[in-house]
């Protein structure tokens, strides 16, 4: 471990010195690149360089300790040894999360996908009240969203809707959202009381980047065609809507938010990219899929991973056994005591998973 930081602080002081050179800050996108990488490691470093400051500390209290004195001097740094010893492993735990293996999509946008599932039209009203509340994270979050494709039922439910989350580290927060989502909870339209259970069913994939995937132009059927809906003034008159299959998998993608045809089928082309570099990440996962078995559940979108319980008021997330009694306030938007220990989960599967490697 102190190997690996003290190489880390080497690669951080010549990104460093590069930052200063005037050829480097000449060249945007070369300056742009080694300034994240710069900010990537600068929470390392600074825990790094307050651990060997700890470590001198420990040494100097050594020493006066070794070299006799008075009692109070002795004392005295016998307390500093011991509050040194300690902060020293507090930062040394720091350190070993952050130097963890980082998901290279966690500072990427993502598109959401949330679909009805069980339970008919009340199911598709509770699509609607997913996209609401991610909807209100994201604008508590400073992430910007946009609705890529949709089909609305006529009771202001969804069956299916698309959007695009953007911002630094959407995915991060976002990804283990994946899943089917599963509410309990009296209908509008139940007369006598009973609570019916639907779902629906959450995928989450980072944004692919146009280096990531490369799509064949060749293998795109491209079709046009009216706006469909729920009806009123939601239809677009001119076929502006957008289809696009791909041939070699088979999967068909559609965009009709924009009035432009242009503008849908470069959003279309955005959510097609992330699905095929999604299912490339998953075929890839499948041959290392030790470690990533051991994370907060598998993100197979068919596992059940939360209950929302309306008379209950309560949301129990099944993963990491965690029940909140605050429905209201999590429907609309405040979910990010559900993602830290989302989060910590994930961190405490890969210390555990990091361990056991170490030990082989």
């Amino acid at each position: 471990m102190l190997n690996k930081l003290q190489q880390a602080e080497e690669s951080y002081l010549h990104l460093e010195a590069s930052l200063s050179s005037p050829e480097i800050m000449s060249n945007p996108t070369r300056c742009a690149a080694i300034m994240k990488e710069y900010k990537s490691l600068t929470p390392v470093i600074e825990k790094y360089r307050a651990y060997l400051q700890t470590q001198k500390e420990i040494d100097d209290a050594l020493s006066l300790l070794s070299e006799g004195g008075d009692t109070e001097l002795r004392a005295l740094a016998s307390e500093e040894l011991k509050l040194a010893k300690e902060r020293a492993e507090v930062l040394m735990q720091e350190l070993t999360v952050l130097m963890l293996p980082k998901d290279p999509n966690d500072e990427k946008n993502v598109i959401m996908e949330i679909r009805a599932g069980a339970g008919g039209e009340e199911a598709a009203l509770f699509a609607a009240v997913l996209y609401r509340m991610y909807t209100m994270y994201a604008a508590s979050a400073g992430f910007r969203t946009s609705v890529l494709n949709q089909n609305e039922t006529e009771l202001g439910g969804y069956r299916q809707i698309a959007f695009l989350v953007e911002g630094e580290g959407a995915y991060s927060r976002l990804k283990f959202e994946s899943g089917v989502h599963r509410v309990q909870r009296v209908p509008e339209t139940e007369s006598q009381g009973r609570i019916q259970t639907s779902t629906a069913t959450v995928a989450v994939l980072p944004e692919a980047e146009e280096v990531s995937v490369e799509i064949n132009p060749a293998d795109l059927i491209f079709e046009s065609c009216k706006s469909s809906g729920a009806g009123g003034q939601h239809i677009n008159k001119t076929e502006s809507a957008v289809r696009l299959t791909h041939k070699p998998t088979g999967i068909v993608v559609e965009c009709q938010e924009e009035r432009s045809q242009f503008k849908n089928k470069d959003k279309a082309l955005r959510m097609l990219r992330s699905i095929l570099y999604d299912q490339k990440e998953r075929e890839k996962n499948e041959q290392i899929s030790s470690e990533r078995r051991q994370q907060v559940g598998t993100g197979d979108r068919s596992e059940r991973i939360r209950t929302y319980n309306y008379p209950q008021g309560r949301i129990t997330d099944h993963r990491i056994g965690l029940t909140l009694y605050s429905l209201e306030k999590f429907l609309d938007g405040e979910i990010d005591v559900m993602l830290d220990a989302l989060a910590t989960a994930e961190t405490a599967e890969k210390l555990k998973a990091q361990g056991a490697n170490e030990t082989l």
